[in-house]
């Protein structure tokens, strides 16, 4: 007699996170596909300066990418618009994720160059000029259009989803500068980068005032003289030692 029938085994899911269709016979498209990872790579570049510069300033960032992030979460599932019918995306298409992660990155990135980095000059070496960070400014912006535009090419969203996407970012990025610029002015980062639990943590705010490179450059050449003043002091030790 036999037994029951073994259960089928479930159809397989995609992981839509990094799983982008595209035309394989259309270079553009092959260029927009590597243009939906954007977002992903930017985590991964925050996440990455966070750990190993203790940065507050990115921190704060950080935090207000995701608080825009979870805005559109609530966004998608309030406004209930379905994406084009010719698309491969899952979910809600309005307002698009990657148009409002991407500039939300770059307002918030412009707003820092050009309002609150004051980087100083060094000897032999210049902070950045007001034309670089605009040109900086001015490339990044350029940037996020580009991540925009290719979620029209890849049918993942319809023009006006990427535009709604765009506006949301860029006022969220508006809204959280002006916001950790008041909670600056009232001391508020200072007074919790006092606190004995942040202090544990390393965290610091430099960046605002500082060029990160050459603040670090000129403490490796400091230490690079001292080890070459100790050598020098030590060869003309032994000189002397071997004279006598």
């Amino acid at each position: 007699m036999e037994g029951p029938p073994e259960p089928a085994d479930p159809p397989l899911a995609s992981l839509s996170l990094t799983h982008v269709h595209y035309n394989p016979n259309d270079v553009w498209s092959y260029g927009c596909a590597w243009l939906a990872l954007v977002p992903q790579g930017l985590c991964v570049v925050y996440a990455t300066l966070i750990w190993s510069t203790r940065e507050v300033e990115i921190l704060s960032m950080f935090v207000g990418q995701m608080a825009c992030e979870a805005l559109n979460w609530g966004l998608k599932r309030w406004i209930k618009e379905e994406r084009p019918k010719q698309m491969y995306g899952k979910g809600y298409g309005m307002p698009s994720s990657h148009a409002q992660f991407v500039t939300f990155f770059a307002t918030h990135l412009a707003l820092f160059l050009l309002l609150r980095h004051r980087p100083h000059s060094t000897a032999g070496h210049g902070a950045l000029s007001w034309g670089t960070r605009v040109a900086l400014s001015m490339l990044v912006v350029a940037g996020a259009g580009a991540v925009a535009v290719s979620r029209v090419y890849l049918r993942y969203h319809t023009p006006k989803q990427v535009l709604a996407g765009a506006v949301a970012g860029v006022l969220f990025a508006l809204g959280w500068f002006s916001a950790t610029t008041w909670l600056r002015r009232l001391g508020v980062v200072d007074a919790l980068l006092d606190d004995p639990w942040v202090r544990a943590l390393r965290l610091r705010d430099l960046v605002v005032d500082e060029d990160l490179v050459e603040a670090g450059w000129l403490r490796w050449q400091d230490r690079v003289a001292a080890r070459r003043g100790s050598t020098t002091k030590d060869q003309a030790e032994a000189h002397l030692h071997k004279s006598r």
